[in-house]
């Protein structure tokens, strides 16, 4: 840093009682927002309350260092990055104040998550009526700066429309409490707003989802000259926000989701006005090409979704039949079912992420993602906007909130090379003009930022952009908050987030498939939406149990990616793959590949942890554990060929060399050593009188690691059920009398992937007769699992012996689903409780598992989230306390609340392991459940 940074750090600290970090991880996480735009802060201050912004104003200003406020880092414009002092509101200004049921008001502060408040407000059937699809991690100061909006505007409106009064801090130090009637204006605003009535009257576009500039006309007379209102959607460059008094509004009781096909998106738009007048809570359009799958929709290439609320369900369902009745529609659908609305609304909110990639995988980018135009206009605006496209050689995919005209798309910019970056700019001046052709506002919902600020002039003509010029420079004469936003701007071409990353592909042991072997394309999937810093878990989600934990963005997805962008770049971070800041963040990562499902666009950190330990200690001396566990599968066969697991368990119970045991092997010491099993599961195999085989099909089943030294019992029950389905049960080819097959999963998620490949491939050898038979590979871990159907082709991608591999690799649900889908299972009625394992979400699905557990009579749902122990990740020295954490979120306390007898499920050993040593529970495989309920039929 330099000695500026150094002295302005010194002063800061000196002056507030938050956080002031000026390192090169804090820098690096607030470097971009979801926008294509990037900015190097100097520092980052986390303030404690209004005294402490305050403090920052006074401090930046004698120094001439401008401020950014930031909340959740949604912004889509750029308005959330700075290269001053950035104020992150989430970490202590994050409260809910005060709510009245009866006034239905709120008191909040502006780092509070929307759905803090939703979730405060709903037992008093009150909500906030905006609701953007980033509920979960968007900030209230957020919406506000931004003028949010949400899916259901069309009923109740914009933020601006909810806010009774607001508490800021001037560039200058004033602290004022906005509200109507000229209360709280800065000196000068009401004259400034008093000499430009007509002009005030008469220049505004008139729509519902007119965001784009100042909202000086809420100071006109006949809207009760509403200082609050017009600061909404101000971006953070009038003042600082440190305390909202928000309105509040009746919830329904019940709604109902009528889903519309209509045979294009088109008619979908041109219907979406005429649905207004029934009073819809939503109207909401989608087409076919954003739709992975649209198995749970109706017939059509696109839909509106049109939900309708009432005091009973039956009258929710009768105000959604009213709709189908006034529509014109291909089909549709009626859903009363709150899952399933929940699950079609997924559909809809995971659109932010989903519409980053083209059919093709390629990319796309925010830009113009929200225009918005007069409702009764819309179809025609599309019409033109799709045109548009094709004359630039552009695709993108329109959705958003149709009722109220305003549209969001990704469009797939070439935002890398100069040729694309100048056909952006082109494009986004032809945009700017169709959209005022049609009455629109450049702006529907996520504020002008840099993406279009500059070409607010041909929205609103050159004078009304010098009096939003002139109101800045009333609130703010300084120009010291969030400089180049909505008043001499920033040219929209400036500051693009990819200008630094290297322009040839990095040398990288994976193969990055679906990035066309660019691991820069990879780091690049990350936009910011942040799906990963919800902070609770939802459903069967599992993104980002570490985050969950900590609460630092840092050890989000988001964050994570964020550093590895930067050490892409080279400015913040400059050691490259040597980066201790990197490291550190990626080191509470657990490799749950929860991100690689939940997450929008398909992030997956922990194929890019692995990709960093493999480059990080290239040549350089490795933690203990990655040789005590990493190499886990090595120590164990080298334990089975002494004969000395009982000697191991034996010493492992004494105290006295367990302690040092663990602390030469990097172990958690909290942690117990699991005890090995006396006989594995091979030489039980070995042993085992053959079984003649009573079908044609035959399987393969996989002795992993931890089910052949650590629980053979799972691996004898396996055997017992497949046989009871009639499928003949072989293992893989052995050499020496030896099993030689290994998933390398131990290798690979400590990043040792010189060593993965080796393993990978010598089981690929061993596999040849399995692989040229074709049979299918039956395997009991779901960890190992998922190494074998994504890690192995990955890392392998020119072999292709590990696609074949990938390919006949099930399940044990699976097998059973698709080789066995006539065998009934033994019913056990009985209640399960569990966790789905997070590989087995994150990469293999559940649906046969399903299936499986409700053909036993196993009833209940199994939690989401992670377990915690996450193979060797709580296991290892200083991740106890986070790994309990993760455990505490949902798999323990489902356990604890359990109905008596209920049976205890876990797939996996780490699942099982961690049942064990934190709950004092015996978790157990469904192949075991099931083959306990077998009648034992002879010696096995």
């Amino acid at each position: 840093m330099t000695d500026v940074s150094d002295v302005l750090e010194a002063e800061l600290r000196a002056a507030v009682r938050g956080e002031v970090r000026f390192d090169v991880t804090a820098r690096a996480l607030t470097t971009m927002d979801a926008s294509n735009y990037r900015r190097v802060p100097l520092g980052v201050v986390a303030p404690r309350d209004a005294g402490d912004v305050a403090a920052v104003l006074e401090v930046c200003r004698e120094r001439g260092v401008p401020v950014v406020a930031r909340g959740g880092g949604t912004s889509i414009a750029g308005q959330a990055t700075g290269t001053g002092v950035v104020l992150d509101f989430t970490r202590h200004m994050n409260r809910l104040l005060s709510l009245d049921a009866g006034t239905r008001t709120a008191v909040v502060q502006p780092g509070l998550v929307l759905d803090r408040l939703q979730e405060a407000a709903a037992p008093h059937g009150l909500r906030f009526g905006p609701d953007p699809s980033t509920h979960s991690r968007c900030t209230l100061g957020g919406m506000i700066g931004n003028n949010s909006c949400g899916s259901h505007s069309v009923a109740w409106g914009t933020t601006a429309d909810n806010v009774r009064e607001l508490s800021v801090i001037t560039a200058r130090g004033r602290r004022l409490r906005l509200g109507q009637d000229w209360a709280g204006a800065p000196e000068g605003l009401r004259e400034l707003a008093e000499g430009e009535l007509a002009r005030l009257r008469t220049g505004f576009p008139q729509l519902p989802r007119r965001i784009s500039g100042y909202a000086l006309d809420a100071l006109l007379p006949e809207k009760g000259s509403d200082v609050a209102r017009s600061f909404c959607g101000s971006e953070g460059t009038l003042g600082v926000l440190t305390e909202a008094v928000v309105r509040l509004v009746e919830a329904p009781r019940a709604r109902a989701l009528a889903v519309l096909g209509y045979a294009d998106e088109s008619a979908a738009a041109e219907a979406a006005a005429g649905l207004l007048p029934l009073g819809p809570l939503t109207v909401e359009g989608m087409a076919a090409d954003l739709v992975a799958s649209a198995t749970a929709l109706p017939r059509g290439g696109a839909w509106l979704f049109v939900e309708a609320g009432g005091e009973t369900e039956a009258q929710a369902r009768a105000r959604a039949e009213a709709v189908v009745r006034a529509a014109d529609v291909v089909d549709s659908l009626i859903v009363t079912d709150p899952a399933g609305q929940r699950a079609l609304w997924r559909v809809r909110e995971d659109a932010s992420g989903t519409a980053t990639r083209m059919p093709d995988g390629s990319e796309a980018w925010p830009g113009w993602e929200d225009c918005a135009v007069p409702p009764a206009r819309l179809g025609a605006y599309l019409r033109d906007f799709r045109t548009l496209l094709t004359a630039h050689g552009l695709r993108g995919t329109p959705y958003g909130h149709f009722g109220d005209g305003c549209i969001h798309v990704r469009i797939d910019f070439d935002l890398l090379t100069e040729p694309g970056v100048a056909r952006f700019r082109r494009f986004s001046e032809e945009l700017a003009e169709l959209v005022v052709a049609h009455g629109g506002s450049l702006s529907g919902e996520h504020g002008d930022g840099q993406a279009r600020a500059e070409l607010l002039p041909r929205m609103y003509g050159a004078e009304m952009v010098a009096l939003f010029e002139r109101a800045k420079g009333v609130w703010d004469p300084d120009d010291l908050l969030n400089p180049g936003m909505l008043v001499r701007p920033d040219r929209l071409d400036d500051n693009l987030r990819f200008a630094p990353l290297p322009r040839r592909p990095v040398d990288v042991a994976f193969g990055y498939p679906a990035d066309g072997g660019d691991f820069s394309a990879a780091v690049r999937r990350c936009v910011g939406v942040a799906k990963c810093r919800t902070e609770t878990a939802g459903g069967p989600s599992v993104m980002c149990p570490s985050f969950r934990a900590t609460g630092e963005e840092e050890h989000s997805t988001r964050g994570r990616a964020r550093l590895l962008h930067e050490m892409l770049a080279g400015e913040v971070v400059t050691d490259g793959w040597r980066s201790t800041e990197v490291r550190d963040a990626l080191d509470l990562c657990l490799s749950c590949k929860g991100c690689r499902s939940d997450c929008p666009v398909g992030v997956d950190m922990a194929t890019y942890k692995a990709e960093f330990l493999h480059h990080h200690y290239a040549g350089r001396r490795r933690p203990a554990a990655h040789h005590s566990m990493g190499r886990l599968p090595q120590w164990l066969r080298a334990v089975d060929r002494t004969r000395t697991a009982s000697l191991l368990n034996a010493l492992a119970g004494v105290p006295a060399l367990a302690r040092p045991a663990k602390r030469a092997g990097g172990i958690a010491p909290e942690r117990e050593i699991p005890r090995l099993a006396p006989e594995t599961f091979s030489r039980w195999w070995r042993k085992r009188r053959p079984v003649p085989g009573r079908c044609d099909t035959q399987v393969v089943l996989w002795p992993d690691t931890f089910t052949d030294h650590l629980t053979p019992a799972v691996g004898r029950s396996a055997v017992r059920v497949l046989e009871a389905a009639g499928l003949e049960v072989t293992l893989p080819p052995t050499r020496g009398g030896r099993s030689r097959v290994c998933c390398g999963l131990t290798y690979v998620s400590t990043g040792q992937l010189d060593r993965a490949r080796t393993v990978m491939r010598r089981t690929l050898d061993v596999m040849i007769p399995v692989l040229e038979a074709g049979t299918p590979v039956v395997v009991l871990e779901p960890s190992c699992a998922a190494a074998l159907r994504t890690d192995l082709p990955e890392l392998l991608p020119d072999d292709p012996r590990a696609a074949r591999l990938a390919g006949r690799v099930l399940t044990f649900a699976e097998s059973l689903d698709r080789l066995a889908p006539d065998w009934a299972p033994p019913r056990l009625d009985r209640p399960a409780v569990g966790q789905t394992h997070c590989h087995q979400h994150a990469v293999l699905g559940d649906a046969p598992d399903r299936r499986l557990r409700a053909a036993a009579g196993l009833t209940g749902e199994l939690t989401g989230g992670c377990c915690g122990l996450a193979g060797n990740f709580g296991f290892e020295r200083g991740h106890y306390e986070i790994s309990a954490a993760c455990a505490e979120e949902q798999l323990l306390p489902a356990v604890r609340e359990a109905p008596e007898g209920a049976v205890v499920l876990a797939d996996g050993f780490s699942c099982r392991t961690q049942l064990e040593q934190l709950g004092g529970v015996r978790g157990r495989h469904l192949a075991e459940v099931l083959g306990e309920g077998l009648r034992e039929d002879g010696p096995r």
